[in-house]
Formats: C-alpha cells, structure tokens, sequence
C-alpha cells in the first residue's frame, strides 16, 4: 500500500515509518528537518520536505506519492512536558491548521483513508474504563479542556469525511524510547529531583501505551473499519500506583505527597486534575477488531 505519514520524524512517526516499510508497505514521510530526513530515508521511505503550514506544497508532495492512506501524527510538543503550557498553543495550531491542509489536500488528491492522532487520556467515563462512544472532557480543567476540544474538532473532521474512510486513533500516554515517560526521560528527570507529587488521593487513572505497540496498532489500521479504537495497554493504574512503582523503575526517590489545595496553588488547576479526574480507556474493540496485543506495563513489573 502507499503511505503517506505526516509527522514522519517524530516519537511515533519514526517507529511508525520503520513497521510500515518493514511489512512491505511504499512509504513518503513528510518531515522539515535535515535529521528527520536522514532518519527517514535510512528507514527506506521517500521524503516530502514540506511544511504542513503551506497547503500548495503539502499537496504537491501528497499527489507526487500517490498515496492510498494518509496518517496524520502532527504534534507540536515541548521536549519536557513543563513547557506544555508555553507549547500549546503552536500544538494546537499545528494539529488543526496543518493538519487541516493536509486533510484537504488527502481529500482533493482522492486519497481513499485517512487515520488521525487523537487522545485516549482526556475521555469522560468516571469510576470506569472509557470506550469508543465515550465523548472528550470539554468541560474539564482550562488546559484539559481546551486539549480536549482540539481533539474533538480532529475526531469530528476525520469521522465525517465523506468520501475518505475516516480512522481515530485514541493513542494512551505514550512511553518507551524516545518518550517523556522512559529512563533517560523527562518525566523521568522529573521524578528524580521530585518535582512531581502525589496530588491528593491521587485516585486518577491513567492508559499508556508503548510506542513501538502503537507502531503497531496504527499499521492495523490501514485495513480495520473505519471508526474510532483507543490504542491503550492493559493497565489503567491510578496515580497513586504507576507513579511510585516509575519512580522505583528509573531510580528515584519515592514521589513526595502534597494535598490537592497545595498543588493548584503551586501548579494550577491542570496538576489536579491530571492527578485526580483522568479516567483510564478499554482497548477490547481494538483487540476484537485486529488482536492488539500490548506489553504490559514496564514499571508495573510481571
């Protein structure tokens, strides 16, 4: 099949690219960086160099590859998740003006399926797992909130696409290499000069997934249905039980505990309700739908 990946170069992109090619699978990955190129085409794909903010050539390059299947991975995303905030904004805008280009030209070049990264850590589903017809928190914390209708404009876009089969991929908390949530890091460094607390109860709970069973899962989706699947492990664990079981798993000292009056006034409304609101996703229509089979846990042990 000819692919086409957006975000080619980055966290899952580049593991993404490498199983695609593996499975035989023709390959242009779009990319604006000199490494991110070199990456790409030493995994055996073709390279667009191309900004998704200029819709003429993110055309150009999409008709060149004739793709049958685009998949959208664009993100904006700080190298250290302390500078969110700063970075959501241009997060935000990325997904949804660039990959809104990409979109239109997929559509206007006939591309017949379109697969979207979306989010299966902000879904409204308490005191249980969150399923596919589990709408996004709108209405949660602002920085919550606001992530969550971006997703809800990405999944709206892709599902009501007309002529293109439309897939959304709600992706769990991604770790592994490469990923904030790893040993060398950034939450990890994080962890280690406690700087992230235990908020309260810390009663939230949390879906991961590795990246590379991501890799995975998103390459099954070239030939599933279409529709929404959450692409999340096997272990929604709350705070109070992944984050000292990570902190042990990359050598840290014990999370500190801080109530949650403490954390709003020193980190705002988000740091609680990261900690204390987030429900976890089910990933069974995803296991049904193309046997996903993600590794357990890493921190969390046998």
């Amino acid at each position: 099949m000819r692919v086409f990946v957006a975000g080619a170069s980055g966290a899952i992109g580049q593991p993404l690219v490498g199983e695609l090619v593996r499975q035989g699978h023709t390959v242009t990955g779009m990319t604006r960086s000199d490494g991110g190129e070199q990456h790409l085409k030493g995994l055996g794909a073709a390279v667009a160099r191309v900004s998704a903010f200029d819709a003429a050539a993110v055309e150009e390059a999409l008709r060149r590859s004739e793709a049958e299947v685009v998949i959208d991975e664009l993100t904006s995303l700080p190298g250290d998740p302390s500078e969110m905030a700063a970075a959501a904004a241009g997060d935000r805008k990325l997904r949804l003006e660039g990959g809104g280009n990409l979109y239109w030209a997929a559509q206007a070049s006939g591309v017949r399926r379109y697969i979207q990264q979306t989010s299966g850590f902000f879904l409204k589903a308490d005191g249980r797992l969150a399923d596919e017809s589990n709408g996004l928190r709108i209405d949660a914390s602002p920085g919550v909130a606001a992530s969550a209708r971006t997703y809800t404009e990405l999944e709206s876009r892709v599902l009501h696409s007309g002529q293109m089969e439309g897939v959304a991929l709600r992706y769990g908390f991604f770790y592994g290499p490469k990923t904030w949530y790893w040993p060398d890091g950034a939450v990890a460094g994080q962890v280690r000069r406690e700087e992230l607390p235990i908020v309260g109860e810390a009663q939230g709970v949390w879906s991961f997934v590795h990246i590379e069973d991501a890799a995975l899962a998103t390459v099954a989706a070239l030939t599933v249905a279409p529709g929404v699947y959450n692409i999340v492990d096997d272990d929604p664990s709350p705070v109070s039980q992944w984050l000292p079981e990570f902190a042990r798993w990359v050598g840290a000292p014990p999370p500190p505990h801080v109530t949650e009056e403490q954390a709003r006034e020193k980190a705002g409304e988000d740091a609680v309700y990261y900690n204390t609101k987030l429900s976890g996703a089910s990933n069974e229509k995803a296991k049904k739908a193309f046997g996903f089979k993600p590794r357990r846990l890493e921190w969390l042990g046998k």
